[in-house]
């Protein structure tokens, strides 16, 4: 609900937070209606905190899409649960997003633990309720609530785009006045360096095996036009093991150039123009471990 009669502005920072592979990207992107932060069913994909932008009449919400709040394995894993830890201290709000048709695990109790360092009011999200029966809904619900004094809940499906609005407008009346912090155009603060790199990663994710896409990294090395109607785009996948590579690479270069091709489909929506993707493979051995690499791939101070 937004005030508009008073000519009051809201404004404000809202953390989604949960498990990984809940469906936190996919309803960032349903609640902005764009693609913002990339998908997939295989866990740990987002690894930093990437804001979205909704802007409503009287009512500007910047949601943080986090990493998966897990305990970490390594350096990496540290780094992303402490993006998720520091969404979570400084949102106005915050919403634990978990699987309706699942009971609490292991890791919903640990995250129910951290919601105590919420700095606002959380809300309990139930997502993917088309996987869900009435009674695993209502059973599951009472079981969430358990763990921690939520100041609401909801029920919707990410995936399908149902039963959006009821959050949102909770939402809008949670948040505090403030300004409007971006112009109403943007829906991400991100670069659309950034964004390129996450969609490559994406498209390799989905086509590699299981245990790979935790190894690679995607970095943007250069963007430079060629002639007016050209945007040649040089990007390096890295990889922590030689024999990474092959998988990557595919037989007779046949993965990289498929997820290259449905790379660059989506990159030139988001520049505008017709893109060449040069995309190269190397290694570097457990950069997942090393401090400077993960600051030179954008993952932040450790």
């Amino acid at each position: 609900m937004t005030d508009n009669a008073s000519g009051v502005h809201r404004s404000g920072f809202v953390a989604l937070v949960g498990r990984p592979n809940v469906g936190k990207s996919t309803l960032t992107n349903a609640l902005i209606g764009e693609k913002i932060a990339i998908v997939s069913p295989k866990p740990q994909t987002t690894r930093t905190a990437i804001r979205a932008i909704l802007t409503r009449d009287e009512v500007q919400v910047i949601f943080i899409d986090t990493p998966g709040l897990h305990r970490p394995k390594h350096k990496l894993g540290r780094s992303m649960a402490r993006a998720a830890q520091a969404a979570l201290r400084e949102a106005d709000l915050a919403c634990f997003i978990v699987e309706a048709h699942l009971k609490p695990g292991p890791g919903d109790r640990y995250i129910a633990a951290l919601l105590k360092e919420a700095a606002g009011p959380v809300f309990l999200v139930l997502n993917k309720t088309d996987l869900a029966s009435p009674g695993q809904l209502l059973s599951n619900s009472a079981l969430y609530r358990e763990l921690f004094s939520f100041a609401a809940s909801f029920s919707l499906s990410a995936l399908r785009k149902e039963h959006l609005e009821p959050l949102l407008e909770a939402i809008f009346a949670h948040l505090p006045e403030g300004p409007c912090y971006y112009p109403p155009e943007m829906i991400t603060d991100q670069p659309e360096r950034f964004i390129a790199a996450e969609i490559i990663r994406e498209k390799i994710i989905h086509l590699t095996r299981e245990e790979l896409p935790y190894a690679v990294a995607v970095v943007i090395e250069e963007i430079a036009p060629r002639g007016k109607d050209l945007l040649v785009l040089r990007a390096e996948i890295f990889v922590e093991r030689e024999s990474q590579v092959g998988i990557v690479v595919g037989k007779g270069g046949l993965l990289l150039k498929k997820a290259g091709s449905a790379a660059r489909r989506e990159i030139e929506a988001l520049f505008g123009q017709q893109v060449y993707l040069d995309l190269r493979v190397k290694v570097k051995q457990d950069w997942r471990n090393r401090e400077r690499l993960l600051r030179d791939f954008g993952y932040g101070e450790l």
